[in-house]
């Protein structure tokens, strides 16, 4: 890498780990405390069934945070775009870490609280799309793989961030002091990350290949008018695509604490323990994949990752079904590291690689945020209710899961191979020597 392309590389890791540390907490927060805490008129399952609707709130915002995001992004600057994310998420989530509780302020408590998910929502949908694509505009050709996952690390990485910080206060406090105050933290120490992210996302320079959209006078009137007019199918095709990773991710991220601390027993501060260690194994194999996309294309580790879930699925929950320790930790880490890294590690610059640099952002940021606003965001809700329907067993939720996996691997068959594609005004393709000589 360049010097350039090395600081948005570490600039769009650390933003996204931001981003998504701030997200994560509130989902973790929102599986462990948050039914108790906004809902506590209705029984234990329905306050937890409303406070993953909370969550889901904040997944209905990301659709239109990434339109209005991918307009300015494509019209103006996708650097200041990533500056005005990164504050959005951290305000709201700090204003969370203050917000009285339904015992202080009776249904203000849980209208203010879905109200800041949406701001939480709204930022982290403009993030995604403006962090890839800088990435992957200032990135080489045949490089384009690797560049892009830095963007994608920052998910299981600020997973790791905000589960490691959630079990710390959870453990170290007595439940009572936790309920009251311990909680909050999380969401107050977002206000030293943003500050980290935002000097760090304000020394990037724009990319190369939108200031040349700029100067040949390619930017267009509404993005979001071209993007859906002109690229109705890949569009489409990235929604479908982008369903198993996200119903994948977030049964591991977050169903996974309800499920195995009430349904199957297993304590808490274990399950937290075995998501952060599984994010950080997919945050060190996440490159890996993104390279080998690189050298072998895009789709086939797309797809060979997608049948890894798909086989795993039902293997897996009779694995952790017995109540063993290791055997929760061996299999999310392994569906995790291996197969949703495979999926995740490449779908970054796959997607972008889709859309001319013109509407790219927009393209990018609309496909990818509405099918988390249909599949991510409702995860915990459908599994809830699926798990429910099978009188605590998870086999029709593991067939729905299986489902999810066979119709992205449809869309990623039927779209096209994008690694060998030339990205206009990106940099040059390196040269064989550079190739033999540079690092993964």
């Amino acid at each position: 890498m360049s010097g350039q392309s090395r600081r948005v590389a570490l600039a769009t890791l650390i933003g996204t780990t931001v981003e998504w540390y701030d997200f994560f907490i509130y989902g973790t927060s929102a599986a462990l405390v948050l039914n108790e805490l906004f809902f506590p008129e209705f029984s234990p399952a329905a306050g937890t069934m409303l406070a993953f609707a909370t969550f889901a709130t904040g997944w209905l915002a990301r659709p239109l945070g990434g339109v209005l995001a991918g307009h300015f992004g494509d019209r103006a600057s996708r650097k200041t775009m990533l500056v005005v994310t990164v504050v959005g998420m951290g305000v709201a989530t700090m204003l969370i870490g203050v917000l009285p509780t339904y015992a202080s302020i009776g249904v203000a408590a849980p209208v203010l609280l879905v109200a800041l998910g949406f701001v939480q929502g709204d930022s982290a949908g403009g993030e995604y799309g403006g962090a890839v694509v800088l990435a992957v505009e200032h990135a080489r050709d045949g490089r384009r793989g690797l560049a892009a996952s830095w963007a994608q690390m920052g998910v299981p990485a600020g997973l790791v961030l905000g589960t490691g910080v959630f079990y710390a206060f959870f453990t170290a406090l007595p439940e009572d002091a936790f309920h009251a105050w311990g909680w909050r933290v999380p969401f107050l120490l977002s206000f030293v990350l943003v500050l980290v992210g935002l000097v760090i996302r304000m020394r990037i320079v724009e990319s190369p290949a939108f200031e040349d959209a700029k100067q040949a006078r390619e930017v267009v009137r509404v993005p979001l008018v071209e993007a859906v007019s002109r690229h109705p199918r890949r569009i489409a095709l990235l929604i479908a695509a982008h369903i198993a990773p996200n119903t994948y991710f977030y049964t591991f991220a977050t169903f996974i604490l309800t499920y195995a601390t009430s349904t199957l027993g297993y304590s808490t501060g274990l399950v937290l323990v075995a998501v952060s260690v599984a994010a950080l194994i997919e945050t060190c194999t996440l490159p890996a994949f993104a390279h080998l996309s690189d050298r072998v294309g895009r789709r086939p580790v797309y797809l060979g990752g997608l049948a890894f879930l798909a086989a795993t699925t039902f293997p897996f929950f009779w694995l952790i079904d017995g109540g063993s320790g290791p055997a929760l930790f061996a299999g999310i880490a392994v569906c995790m590291g291996l197969g949703h890294s495979a999926v995740y590690g490449t779908q970054a610059s796959f997607f972008s690689e889709l859309f001319p640099t013109s509407v790219r952002y927009t393209g990018l940021s609309l496909g990818y945020q509405v099918a988390g606003a249909l599949f991510g965001g409702p995860l915990p809700m459908i599994a809830t209710a699926l798990v429910g329907f099978g009188d605590g067993r998870p086999w029709y939720f593991a067939g729905y899961m299986a489902l999810t996996a066979l119709i992205s691997a449809v869309a990623v068959y039927a779209a096209p191979e994008t690694s060998r594609a030339g990205l206009a005004g990106s940099p040059p393709s390196p040269l064989p020597t550079e190739r033999k000589m540079s690092c993964p």
